[in-house]
């Protein structure tokens, strides 16, 4: 796909359910759309989620993804494989270029969410898999309750997500692999009963059904289930490049419209929020679509 194929209604740059659902309302709003995914959905590593409405016992973010690319399909919706590299303003709107590719589009929704910063642990990936490693306490603490559960991260980032996992179990310890927060926040650890343990040089490896951690003086500690508080990589960098306005972490600002601080460009899903939520990625894509298709040219049967 080139620009000379002429401007589309709008590129969506990110393939995760924010991007997939944007794609499906343009598309049935009868717009010409593309999406450009490089194919490493955060969403795409949830074993299992059981808070999106509809799914009573659940569905992999996997399987979520094969259901929406199912639909795109159905709607004849362009997808490139890659990544998009530059995006320009253009006398169209936008030229967004890639590897082997470019494009001319009226407008942009970026999708390209947030790339997670993950704990010293080779195994990692299969640990998520296995729902031992969990990012996201909002989406399933409810299915961890009761058990031994750990916090790693520097104290002031990871203590809001300790605190918050003691209204499911009692048994929480906040592993700070910094000391960078103030006595309030220790203060507010010691009075929800969260023990806290200083291992700035912790590393975890896996112990049969459970995650070990071990300190640099050999001793262990094991855990039923570890969340993960060391922050991640906002993937804003083509917003920013055009100017738009963000955050000190790179989340876009926007308005509620989705729209950034440059003319045509949108930002949805985990790009401009910290709560990293299936359900919001879909009520911002549902938004964004709606505006953007009243901000085009009428098109008429």
């Amino acid at each position: 796909m080139t620009a000379g194929a002429g401007p589309l209604d709008c590129l969506i740059v990110g393939g995760g359910p924010a991007g997939l659902m944007a794609a499906i309302y343009l598309a049935r709003f009868r717009r010409r759309v593309c999406v450009v995914d490089k194919g490493a959905s955060r969403a795409a590593l949830i074993p299992r989620s059981h808070n999106v409405p509809g799914f009573v016992h659940g569905l992999s973010g996997a399987e979520l993804i094969v259901r929406m690319s199912a639909q795109l399909d159905e709607l004849a919706v362009a997808r490139v494989e890659a990544e998009v590299t530059t995006l320009q303003r253009h006398e169209h709107g936008f030229q967004a270029e890639w590897n082997g590719g470019a494009l001319e589009v009226a407008t942009v929704v970026l999708a390209c969410g947030i790339v997670d910063t993950h704990p010293p642990f080779d195994q990692w990936r299969a640990a998520v898999a296995d729902g031992l490693l969990r990012y996201c306490p909002v989406c399933d603490a409810f299915e961890v309750a009761g058990r031994r559960i750990g916090v790693i991260g520097p104290l002031g980032r990871a203590a809001g997500k300790a605190i918050f996992m003691r209204g499911y179990s009692r048994d929480v310890t906040l592993l700070a692999t910094e000391r960078d927060a103030d006595e309030t926040a220790v203060s507010r650890l010691d009075e929800a009963g969260v023990e806290v343990v200083f291992a700035p040089d912790l590393q975890l490896r896996r112990g049969h059904d459970r995650i070990e951690a071990v300190f640099v003086d050999d001793r262990t500690a094991l855990f039923d289930v570890v969340y993960p508080a060391m922050g991640a990589e906002v993937r804003s960098g083509l917003a920013v490049s055009l100017g738009a306005e963000h955050t000190a972490e790179g989340y876009l600002r926007v308005d509620d419209h989705q729209r950034t601080s440059v003319d045509g460009l949108y930002g949805i899903g985990d790009l401009v929020t910290d709560l990293h939520q299936i359900s919001v990625a879909f009520g911002h894509a549902a938004v964004a679509a709606c505006a953007i298709h009243s901000s085009l040219p009428r098109r008429l049967a």
